[in-house]
């Protein structure tokens, strides 16, 4: 971490990001910070070192995060984050044997790691959305196609009877000549707006792991990894697609 201008400060502004303060927390020596920015200079301190302020470079207090940046079982400053159990652990915690068998990462480093998942997850869906509404698009336009055969056999009904030349077997054949489609009308319906409720659905994940990657520090390294590992068992949206043409 950089040393920042004691002359760079303003009220209001975290010394860090250069931007209004966000979540504001104060260190021992009163300067100000957004959580996340002091978060970030939590996690790349030394584990064995002392933790100072950014501004000013006097010791701080570990806790000056919070008790989410402090090991409950040890009460020492997390520096790793656990893949398998999900918990941000200490120096102590990290060689104890219930962890030696699992992954961990250096917080810095996991934030970064789940960053760039979440992002990608994100761009993935984002392109699964567009071919939902692509997919959408061509049912409406068969559905059209359908409604519009319908309606010129309604009119040509019509016609004849209003013309009064034909047979009561032959105006009763008129239904029978109109497009076999017509039985589908109700399952296109159907399929619309199932594709319309994934995409939704889709959306609002998307949503989910923009603002996760935007917020993402220590004290939310497991809602991201929770957040990734429940959209793994999501099923595919363009499976609803591969229902879109019968099979042949």
């Amino acid at each position: 971490m950089f040393p920042l201008q004691e002359d760079s400060r303003e009220e209001g502004i975290c010394p860090i990001c250069q931007e209004n303060l966000k979540e504001a927390v104060s260190t021992d020596c009163k300067h100000l910070f957004c959580r996340v920015c002091l978060a970030r200079h939590v996690a790349k301190a030394p584990a064995s070192g002392v933790l100072c302020c950014p501004l000013c470079w006097k010791p701080c207090s570990e806790e000056v995060l919070g008790a989410g940046y402090i090991c409950h079982s040890h009460q020492k400053k997390v520096c790793w984050f656990c893949e398998e159990s999900r918990h941000l652990l200490c120096m102590e915690c990290l060689v104890s044997p219930e962890h030696k068998s699992h992954c961990e990462l250096a917080i810095e480093n996991a934030i970064s790691h789940y960053k760039e998942r979440l992002n990608r997850r994100s761009r993935k869906l984002r392109k699964d959305t567009e071919e939902l509404q692509r997919l959408r698009a061509q049912e409406e336009e068969k559905l059209q196609a359908v409604q519009f055969q319908v309606d010129c056999g309604i009119d040509r009904l019509e016609a004849e009877l209003e013309s009064q030349h034909q047979t009561r077997r032959q105006l009763e054949t008129l239904p029978q000549q109109w497009p076999d489609q017509l039985e589908d009308m109700p399952a296109e319906v159907s399929k619309i707006f199932d594709i319309s409720r994934a995409i939704t659905q889709l959306n609002n994940v998307v949503t989910d792991l923009e603002r996760t990657a935007k917020e993402l520090d220590a004290n939310t390294l497991k809602n991201a990894s929770d957040l990734l590992a429940s959209r793994d068992l999501m099923p595919d949206p363009l499976t609803l697609g591969q229902c879109s043409h019968p099979p042949s």
